[in-house]
């Protein structure tokens, strides 16, 4: 009994084009299923009158019968070629993954090192003298200086930074990161202060104590930021641990790549030398006019306002950067980066992490998890703002053991 099903062959020929009543040999078709009928096999035209046998079959002889591009419940489907393994989804998922994980990383450590490249580490503590000793927590002094480096003419008078030579200290702050919550001292650039003994930054030259007394900002305009760690530290008794420096230019370009700060007016303000104009209320401020209000100086009255505006401001500064629309945002976080990095002057020692856990400190403070202050003043002298010698101890001592901050201002 054949195999064959009826009427496969043609003139009882065997092969494809054979001209012999047998057949060439013996050929292995797998999985046969007998009893089952195939359907006939369409003739091809052509070649003469002997015709043309294509030996193709689309039934259900061969194969699993699941058809030309079925799936088998076994796992397996066919293509037309044999039986190929059905894809693996779960491990095509975790590959896509951990691609993904790989690619975010490279992008951070590659944004890492491009930040610590833009560092300007340049202000070396290790040439302050006498320096106290050390306590808990970490302390930065930040400082916004006049600087009007890298701004042309269009942009000082835009900017009413007027057009004095070299750089002076607009604002002078400590910052103290602890355990108990994170501190903030204003010190005004008016107060009265000790110049102590001293390097030259520059000429290595020792200068003695002569118990001069002049404003704080004095001595930033004398010797640098060396010597100004060097009188903070002398008047405080506080170690700072890193300095932070920032000018104008960079400010005002830091609040336009955000876009803008918001902030709550509290008042009316108009200050010609400033350049403030404002109503009070909410509104955003560009850098423009984020500058012309932490500068304003004659109408806040005094030195000791124009310090709370200045807290209050890059504290919001602060919170707003830190919004996932900006972290999430690589249009607008690294042009934010580059605004601040591009002018941010910092210590030797003083990395990219110390950066950011002064900048992530300045926002907790914002959402209450800390405190703003001014130093304690206790009346003035000559136009020079005095210190109150016994609340500064107690501060001082304080912020040295890391112990939440009690004393007031006031």
């Amino acid at each position: 009994m054949s195999d064959w099903p009826d009427g496969y062959g043609r003139n009882d020929q065997y092969g494809q084009g054979s001209g012999r009543a047998q057949p060439e040999g013996a050929r292995v078709m797998p999985h046969v299923q007998r009893g089952r009928t195939a359907p006939p096999i369409p003739q091809q035209g052509g070649y003469g009158d002997r015709g043309y046998d294509s030996g193709y079959s689309d039934g259900q002889v061969y194969g699993n019968g699941g058809g030309a591009h079925g799936g088998g419940g076994d796992g397996y489907y066919d293509d037309g070629r044999g039986g190929r393994p059905a894809p693996d989804w779960r491990r095509r998922l975790k590959i896509g993954a951990l691609t993904l994980v790989v690619a975010l990383l490279a992008v951070t450590i590659g944004t890492y090192f491009w930040a610590d490249s833009k560092l300007k580490n340049e202000v070396d503590l290790s040439k302050v003298i006498e320096r106290p000793g050390g306590g808990e927590g970490t302390n930065y002094l930040i400082v916004g200086s006049d600087s009007r480096e890298g701004m042309s003419k269009e942009d000082q008078e835009r900017l009413h930074t007027g057009k004095v030579e070299g750089k002076r200290t607009d604002s002078m702050m400590i910052l103290h990161v602890g355990d108990n919550g994170n501190t903030m001292v204003s010190l005004p650039r008016d107060s009265d202060v000790e110049i102590p003994s001293f390097r030259g930054s520059d000429s290595g030259k020792l200068y003695p104590n002569q118990g001069r007394r002049t404003k704080l900002n004095a001595a930033y305009a004398e010797d640098g930021p060396e010597l100004l760690v060097r009188t903070v530290e002398h008047n405080t008794g506080l170690k700072i641990d890193h300095y932070a420096e920032i000018g104008f230019g960079g400010f005002a370009n830091i609040v336009d790549a955000l876009g803008g700060v918001e902030m709550d007016i509290p008042r009316d303000i108009k200050d010609k030398d400033s350049g403030s104009d404002f109503k009070k209320g909410k509104q955003t401020l560009d850098g423009e006019k984020a500058l012309a209000f932490v500068r304003n100086r004659k109408e806040a009255g005094s030195d000791l306002e124009r310090t709370k505006n200045q807290q209050q401001f890059l504290a919001t500064l602060a919170n707003q950067a830190a919004t996932p629309s900006t972290i999430l945002n690589p249009f607008r976080l690294y042009p934010t980066m580059g605004a601040g990095l591009d002018t941010l002057l910092v210590d030797k020692d003083m990395g990219l992490l110390d950066v950011g856990e002064m900048f992530w400190a300045m926002k907790g403070i914002t959402s209450g998890d800390g405190k703003s202050m001014n130093i304690p003043i206790s009346g003035s002298n000559g136009g020079n703002l005095v210190w109150d010698k016994a609340k500064v101890k107690e501060l001082v001592e304080q912020l040295k053991n890391d112990d939440k901050v009690t004393v007031s201002e006031n």
